[in-house]
């Protein structure tokens, strides 16, 4: 029987989207023909983690993402994380002042 952790009860889309991210780390690194282990010792993790990293496991810390990003030469992507936000910005304008002008007469 699994442990019942906080992390066990993500909302399905977050988990999704944890294994998708799992996934496209995994195919970068099988395209660079690099084994786990070249991996986790540049990353300076351990294979186990990195597998968990590789499955989306939600515990992994994002320490160990960005190093293994570094290590596959994608550290840049981290980047574009919230880079575009157009819900936070459209909130952000709805509470700017808006100045009343008067009128030239």
């Amino acid at each position: 029987m699994s442990r019942s952790t906080y992390a066990n009860k993500l909302p399905r889309d977050l988990a999704r989207d944890m294994v998708q991210v799992g996934e496209q780390i995994r195919l970068a690194r099988l395209r660079r023909d690099l084994s786990l282990a070249q991996v986790a010792e540049r990353a300076m993790c351990s294979i186990p983690t990195l597998t968990k990293l590789e499955k989306g496991a939600p515990n992994v810390a994002i320490g160990i993402y960005l190093r293994v990003l570094y290590v596959l030469g994608l550290n840049g992507d981290i980047l574009l994380l919230a880079k575009d936000d157009p819900l936070g910005r459209a909130l952000q304008d709805a509470r700017l002042p808006h100045r009343e002008r008067a009128s030239k007469k």
